[in-house]
């Protein structure tokens, strides 16, 4: 019954993403946006060892990934501020349901974007050296990335006032790729930002997309990737079930 209650959810989530064209723009076109803005305007102004389009392919995936949480945030929010969730209650709809639909959505969501962000890198001289197996743990850590971001997300809009603070909450999300290595090396950053960038969760993220897309993947940074997934996982699943479970 909780699985059909889930598909049921996905559908719905489907439904109100495709009738937000601003969910639909921040999700699929701000990573194009971005790509081409650095690519043709910046790229000539950093020196990374590679053409530019390959070494910032990965942070970008991780931006198109962190962009279309905005729209999550702001959904679960509305759920529990207009009263559906009462509504839910009613039909006797698993609560569980509820958020697992959202944490999906947006898994599909950031496939859909990244799959999309992929394309385009591929017309501007995207020249990735991975195998099959390499690609298949790109998405493996893409699925466990959307997985983490997604829980936390849906807990920081369960914990917001309303829907506009929801969307505010994410920012922070948002804004974290840029300082790691996404765009330039941290080893090129400044003091204290460089520390930063080397220590904060994204970066060895990024690092084992990097390595897996040239076939070359770190052990080390692998694994502190996982690592840092899971935790987030269940530090935002904890806290959005507990959340849920007070305001419902």
């Amino acid at each position: 019954m909780s699985k059909s209650h889930s598909m049921v959810m996905l559908r719905r989530n489907f439904k109100h993403i495709a009738r937000n064209p601003t969910s639909v723009f921040n999700a699929v076109l701000m990573p194009i946006i971005i790509m081409l803005m650095f690519v043709y305007m910046f790229g000539d102004a950093f020196d990374v060892g590679v053409d530019y389009i390959d070494y910032a392919t990965p942070g970008l995936i991780l931006l198109a990934v962190c962009y279309g949480l905005g729209a999550t945030a702001t959904a679960v929010n509305s759920d529990m501020t207009t009263g559906i969730i009462n509504r839910f209650k009613v039909m006797d709809v698993s609560r569980g349901a509820v958020l697992t639909g959202h944490v999906v959505a947006t898994v599909l969501t950031n496939l859909v974007a990244i799959a999309a962000l992929l394309g385009v890198a591929f017309l501007l001289g995207f020249s990735p050296s991975a195998n099959i197996l390499d690609w298949l743990g790109v998405i493996g850590m893409v699925v466990l990335l959307g997985f983490a971001a997604g829980w936390l997300t849906i807990a920081l809009g369960l914990a917001a006032k309303s829907p506009e603070t929801a969307g505010m909450a994410s920012v922070p999300l948002v804004m974290l790729p840029f300082f790691s290595s996404a765009i330039v090396p941290a080893e090129k950053m400044g003091p204290g930002l460089r520390q930063f960038a080397e220590y904060q969760p994204f970066t060895p993220i990024i690092e084992t997309i990097r390595g897996l897309l040239v076939g070359a993947p770190d052990t080390g940074d692998a694994l502190t990737a996982v690592a840092w997934c899971v935790g987030i996982a269940v530090v935002g699943y904890l806290w959005a079930s507990a959340t849920f479970k007070k305001r419902a």
